[in-house]
């Protein structure tokens, strides 16, 4: 049953790329456009020689954005569908649909918005060279921390379920993560590096469309994984039934 959930997994994946595809090149290429223009217009400033450009930006925009959007959706999909098979009927009673849209929930707030309010996305000409490694680093930090406290809150729900009921030791968890990532949000260090003369409009519009972005990923894959896997579950009953009750 696994097998036949990692595959539904990957297929809700695919077509959550393909979406997403569709969604970048509406709302976060212009923006990409735009920012690559203030960097070009920057270097001339500056005296600068050109880089030469070893993949074109139709390229890039075009089968390269396609590609590494589709192969990202489809493989998160696959893990997604991993997660589930895991976590349905072991960490909560609720249907398969509710229980991958609660899961596509909360992936999205530990993997994806947590982390970027601390670190948020940048386009083309915002960040410096030098201190690349160093950003990507406490972004990395900052995601496995969320993470992690996701994971910690999830096993203190359901240590406190029986004695304070669901909704209350929710409450309580969601709590105790929110309060543990402020404070590791405020410990680690900020990262300030916007050149003044940069558009705030383009940047506020990049920074949503790539929030925007992992919205229609784990939104996609989240109400196309719980229609598929509750087919399959529904196909495997007897055996899925022995299992979790071992």
């Amino acid at each position: 049953m696994t097998r036949s959930l990692l595959i539904r997994g990957m297929i809700a994946g695919l077509l959550a790329g393909l979406l997403a595809f569709g969604f970048a090149r509406v709302f976060g290429e212009p923006q990409v456009d735009h920012a690559i223009a203030f960097e070009e217009k920057m270097s001339q400033a500056a005296g600068e020689v050109a880089e030469p450009e070893i993949v074109s930006r139709e390229t890039q925009a075009g089968l390269g954005l396609f590609t590494g959007v589709v192969v990202f959706s489809t493989a998160l999909g696959g893990l997604f569908s991993l997660v589930f098979a895991f976590a349905h009927g072991r960490v909560s009673s609720f249907s398969p649909r509710a229980t991958a849209a609660l899961l596509a929930l909360a992936g999205y707030i530990a993997i994806v918005l947590v982390p970027a309010i601390k670190y948020p996305m940048n386009p083309p000409a915002v960040g410096s060279p030098d201190t690349i490694a160093a950003r990507t680093e406490l972004f990395f930090v900052m995601l496995v921390v969320s993470v992690g406290a996701l994971a910690a809150a999830t096993g203190l729900a359901s240590r406190l379920r029986a004695q304070h009921g669901a909704w209350n030791s929710a409450l309580i968890a969601g709590a105790a993560y929110v309060v543990f990532i402020v404070l590791v949000q405020y410990l680690l260090p900020a990262i300030h590096e916007v050149p003044e003369q940069f558009s705030p409009t383009v940047l506020w519009n990049f920074r949503v469309a790539s929030l925007g972005l992992h919205v229609v990923i784990w939104t996609t894959i989240g109400l196309v994984f719980g229609v598929l896997a509750e087919r399959v579950l529904a196909s495997h009953r007897p055996s899925y039934r022995l299992q979790t009750a071992r």
